[in-house]
């Protein structure tokens, strides 16, 4: 397909065009795997959904609602035991051989790989809360305790929710679907603002799709998960599926919201170009918009489940929806959106670190204000950090960080802490 990304008439929408006129919602998953207390919610029954009005589809009658009330009502405030090493992460340094021993070991442990009691009612559980009324839903993924869920993954929150005030963010994670998690969720829930955390099943969002023969193999301990933890793999792959099955947006949890971008559909964002072709080189999958059932999302779920490779740093991520978009991308009625580097990754991640930086002299002050300029006027939805690469920098006072925490916030707490 072409990899032009600058033909804004063709490649951006613009604000006034709906978000998925068919389908307008999106969900944050925060995939956290520990053993906290777990958020005690009935088992709920299974039904359709009408995924153009968001409403369940029960002739006999209508669910109650997941609300910030009963959410509240129904959690028991525990601490629950200390938070676990993540058993995903293989050991260094050991030839295949060893690694799968090991992992063949550890299988017992992976029970985000299994389904349970709880799990089984995540579907039911996500269907009412698409019936709370919400203008729009969120997905991101977090693989970690809820223990580290801290400031730069709450600002990610806080900033979505300063452009989508009526928006819901759902929370997919056992360790958040507890009372450590509803502490850290509970500004945001006093505010008023809507937020569900349900611990999410594997096996049954794999179900009839090709990521489901992938998860068989990788359960038999037959398939070398590779030296990669396998955490950062079964997040890129769930998040294709999630977005297949109920489709809306993802963002992974290192983004800043800075602005409503309701008019992207079927979307996914260039992270470069090349200066003089002006096509795009690489697309990332930290950022995406689709609709439910689209069927490049089949297409990217497919080359997953075919290439899989745990050895290769983004080779099931970033480098997979590029290679698959670059192949399939122009199929007639895709209708596939390239959105370039400005509107989510402004910023490369070898320059991110300038933005924490207070400005020491006058060029420097004037370069602030042209960056807060260019971020909060120009064609920039959200900026990814590049966690990996800001994660301990201090926000200095007066810095591009700074500033866009207190103008993109509704808590605002602790902006001046040592990191996010």
């Amino acid at each position: 397909m072409s990899q032009k990304v600058f033909d804004y008439n063709l490649f951006i929408r613009t604000a006034k065009s709906p978000v998925f006129p068919t389908l307008s919602f999106v969900a944050i998953f925060f995939l956290l795997y520990s053993s906290d207390t777990i958020v005690s919610i009935a088992n709920l029954p299974m039904h359709a959904v009408d995924l153009k009005s968001h409403k369940t589809v029960d002739h006999l009658r209508e669910p109650t609602l997941i609300t910030t009330t009963n959410i509240q009502d129904q959690i028991t405030i525990d601490e629950g035991p200390d938070e676990v090493y993540d058993p995903l992460i293989p050991p260094n340094n050991v030839t295949k051989e060893e690694r799968l021993v090991w992992f063949r070991r550890k299988l017992p442990e992976l029970e985000i790989l299994r389904s349970n009691n709880l799990t089984q009612q995540f579907h039911s559980r996500v269907l009412q809360f698409l019936n709370n009324g919400c203008s729009i839903q969120f997905y991101m993924i977090w693989f970690s305790p809820a223990k580290s869920f801290g400031k730069r993954e709450f600002f990610a929150m806080d900033s979505l929710f300063k452009a989508y005030p009526q928006g819901c963010l759902m929370i997919l994670s056992k360790s958040m679907d507890s009372g450590r998690g509803y502490r850290i969720l509970k500004p945001l829930l006093d505010g008023g603002f809507k937020i569900l955390a349900v611990t999410p099943d594997l096996p049954f969002l794999v179900k009839n799709t090709p990521g489901e023969v992938w998860l068989e193999e990788i359960k038999s301990g037959k398939k070398d998960p590779g030296y990669i933890p396998l955490s950062q793999n079964l997040a890129n792959l769930i998040r294709l599926i999630v977005l297949y099955k109920y489709g809306g947006v993802y963002l992974d949890t290192d983004f800043i919201t800075l602005k409503d971008f309701s008019g992207l559909r079927n979307a996914i964002g260039a992270q470069s170009v090349d200066l003089q072709s002006k096509n795009w080189t690489i697309l990332n999958n930290a950022a995406m918009i689709f609709d439910i059932n689209h069927p490049i999302l089949l297409d990217y779920i497919s080359e997953f489940a075919a290439t899989f490779n745990g050895n290769k740093w983004g080779h099931n991520g970033p480098y997979l929806v590029s290679r698959v978009t670059e192949k399939v991308g122009s199929t007639p009625g895709y209708n596939l959106t390239i959105v370039p580097p400005e509107a989510f990754y402004p910023v490369d991640w070898n320059q991110i670190r300038r933005l924490f930086r207070k400005p020491q002299k006058e060029s420097e002050s004037r370069w602030v204000e042209s960056m807060l300029n260019e971020l909060n006027q120009e064609e920039t939805y959200a900026l990814h950090l590049w966690n990996k690469r800001s994660r301990e920098l201090a926000i200095e006072e007066g810095s591009v960080m700074a500033r866009l925490i207190s103008e993109h916030c509704v808590i605002c707490q602790d902006i001046y802490s040592t990191s996010l």
